[in-house]
C-alpha cells in the first residue's frame, strides 16, 4: 500500500529483554494494549510497523492513522493440511528408529511429536 508522505507517523520503539517501549508520533503507547510487534522496510518504500492487538479491551487510537493491526492467524487448518499428508506407517517407523527414543511412558508418543515437528520445519 503506497503511502503520501503527510500520511507517515513519527515511531520510536525501546526494546529492552522481552519488554518495549512504543512512541507514535511522540505520545507513549499503552503497553498492554499489544503483545507484540514487527517491523518491515523494502527498498523504495515506506518502513512498516505491524502491532499485534493482545487481550486488552480498552484500548484508544487517539491520532492513529495508518497504523496496521495484525491478528495472529490461525494456525489449525495448514495443521491439518501437514497432518493429513503424513504416513502413519512412516511416522511410527521413523519415530522408533530415533537415537533419542526413551523407554518411559508416552515415549513413543514424544518421539512421534519431535519427528512431526522436524518434518514441519523441513529437517
Amino acid at each position: 500500500m503506497e503511502h503520501n508522505e503527510e500520511d507517515l507517523h513519527s515511531v520510536r520503539i525501546t526494546a529492552r529483554g522481552p519488554k518495549a517501549a512504543i512512541e507514535a508520533d511522540g505520545r507513549r503507547v499503552d503497553p498492554g494494549a499489544f503483545k507484540g510487534y514487527t517491523i518491515s522496510h523494502h527498498e523504495g518504500k515506506s518502513p512498516q510497523v505491524v502491532l499485534y492487538a493482545g487481550d486488552y479491551t480498552k484500548t484508544v487510537f487517539e491520532g492513529f492513522a495508518r497504523v496496521a493491526v495484525a491478528d495472529a492467524s490461525n494456525p489449525g487448518p495448514a495443521a491439518a493440511v501437514f497432518l493429513s499428508a503424513i504416513d502413519a506407517e512412516e511416522l511410527e517407523r521413523a519415530a522408533l528408529a530415533r537415537s533419542d527414543l526413551g523407554t518411559g511412558p508416552r515415549s513413543l508418543t514424544e518421539a512421534m511429536l519431535t519427528q512431526l515437528q522436524e518434518w514441519a520445519r523441513g529437517l
